[in-house]
């Protein structure tokens, strides 16, 4: 990285290289919020609580608690380096910058694969909830290819019109959880529906105590809680497209704890007390569940179509984020040169292009192949999405080191409790990767993620030493 380079990318809030992103800063305040909100919850929540709350019981809202406080901490540390310098490249970028080119490699191509797979998985989940209004009337691969051509295409016409959208798609979940929430609260102080004869706060300590299988019950839930943020992250990387990033991106971060304590201790607290753990079955919607208990047979179409919306909502940020991490690879020479245009109304359109032509190859290998391979795959998004996370604290330790000596200004948007907290982040994340390795029912996820990491690893090394043969591009300059 050259002098001249560094001193542009310190100018403040324009651009990764020399404020020359040249991206369009279409998204308000109102659309930060709620990709922040959204970011926060999806299938993780809506489907994948149900098998977490087979294997914990209601331990599992400590859980989401504690991971919540953990995921608190990684995005103040986000935000610290944001208002130190906000990027679309994101983590990414700065992991170029304090840790190294090659670890900005390995970042970005990394996160860029995870949402290429997360997209995969997402708009085919979205063509199978279809199945419950057409009965298998109409292919499952035509409403996927419909999906992605569609959300392609409102990628294309502008960062506001993705903007737009992601904020319905947030506003429908959001919408779900709080009416779910208040009808549960009608019926533990009311008492209507069938749900109301055994509906009590008792529940959450009757059946089994509060740890019913156990403390490692509860651990052994860490990877499915931690999947289910994934994705609060996508925040940082609209801050090179943010109107007012200074003003917009502390306020949306700091909406955290609340947003966790809502939508998934809130939630699972009012859940847990109106049913008891024990009826919860893994590979059921818990709030389908839920509404079925209570009486309310429209409930299973209510959270189709939210989980449906989720599942969009994912592939949406998925087509955003990709075009983004490809066009910041492409303008630090980390990737293909004709990845750096843009359209005249600032969309990466070759970035998005390619990653929205990968997506619909992972489609028709589901649609030809929908067998174990595929899951692995899949598997890989906890881990790469959880290296973002990494490398996010990683570099804010960094940073602070560097500014508290006056070699870099300080952020406006400190950190609180660092870097003691980020430190302790980074250790509950390596736990959870122990656990995963301990839990024979995701120790699978860790299988497919080596070969990839390996492939993505060598290229990164090859590419930076036929560019750099002293190897100065492997370490970071002090």
């Amino acid at each position: 990285m050259t002098s001249v380079q560094v001193d542009k990318q310190h100018d403040g809030t324009d651009g990764a290289v020399g404020g020359g992103e040249g991206y369009q800063r279409g998204l308000g305040a109102r659309q930060i919020q709620m990709i922040a909100i959204g970011g926060a919850i999806g299938t993780g929540l809506f489907l994948g609580a149900g098998k977490a709350i087979s294997k914990a019981g209601p331990s599992l809202i400590l859980a989401y608690a504690i991971a919540g406080l953990v995921i608190f901490f990684i995005m103040r540390a986000l935000g610290e380096l944001l208002m130190y310098r906000p990027v679309s490249g994101s983590f990414s970028e700065y992991a170029r910058e304090f840790v190294g080119p090659f670890w900005g490699y390995v970042t970005g191509w990394t996160y860029w694969l995870f949402w290429v797979v997360t997209g995969i998985t997402e708009v085919t989940a979205a063509a199978k909830y279809m199945a419950f209004w057409t009965h298998g009337s109409f292919p499952q691969w035509a409403f996927a290819l419909i999906f992605t051509v569609i959300l392609y295409g409102a990628n294309l016409i502008s960062v506001k019109l993705f903007g737009e959208l992601e904020f319905w798609f947030s506003m429908v979940k959001v919408t779900a959880i709080v009416g779910m929430i208040l009808i549960c609260a009608g019926i533990l102080t009311i008492g209507f529906s069938d749900a109301a004869e055994t509906a009590s706060v008792a529940n959450l300590w009757n059946d089994g105590g509060f740890f019913p299988k156990g403390l490692g019950g509860t651990l052994m839930t860490l990877q499915i809680v931690m999947f289910a943020f994934l994705a609060v992250e996508l925040v940082g990387v609209t801050a090179g497209e943010s109107k007012d990033p200074k003003t917009v991106l502390p306020k949306a971060i700091n909406t955290v704890p609340w947003r966790i304590a809502v939508f998934y201790v809130g939630a699972l607290i009012m859940i847990l007390s109106v049913v008891p753990w024990s009826e919860f079955q893994p590979g059921v919607s818990p709030f389908v569940a839920a509404f079925e208990k209570m009486g309310l047979g429209i409930g299973a179409a209510i959270v189709n179509f939210v989980v449906l919306t989720a599942a969009l909502s994912s592939c949406n940020s998925g087509m955003y984020s990709t075009g983004r991490m490809l066009r910041d690879l492409a303008l630090n020479g980390q990737g293909p040169k004709f990845l750096t245009k843009l359209t005249g109304n600032g969309v990466p359109l070759l970035g998005t292009t390619v990653s929205a032509a990968l997506m619909l190859v992972g489609v028709w290998i589901n649609y030809v192949a929908p067998g174990k391979a595929f899951d692995y795959v899949v598997s890989f998004a906890t881990i790469s999405g959880m290296w973002a996370w990494i490398m996010i604290l990683v570099c804010q330790i960094r940073y602070r080191a560097k500014a508290n000596r006056g070699e870099l200004p300080e952020s406006g948007f400190k950190a609180p409790g660092a870097p003691f907290t980020s430190w302790f982040a980074l250790a509950f994340i390596g736990m959870v990767i122990v656990m995963m390795g301990i839990d024979p029912d995701s120790r699978v996820a860790l299988w497919p993620g080596a070969p990839v990491w390996a492939l993505i690893m060598g290229v990164s090394y090859l590419v930076l030493k036929a560019r750099n043969p002293q190897g100065a591009a492997f370490v970071k300059r002090s």
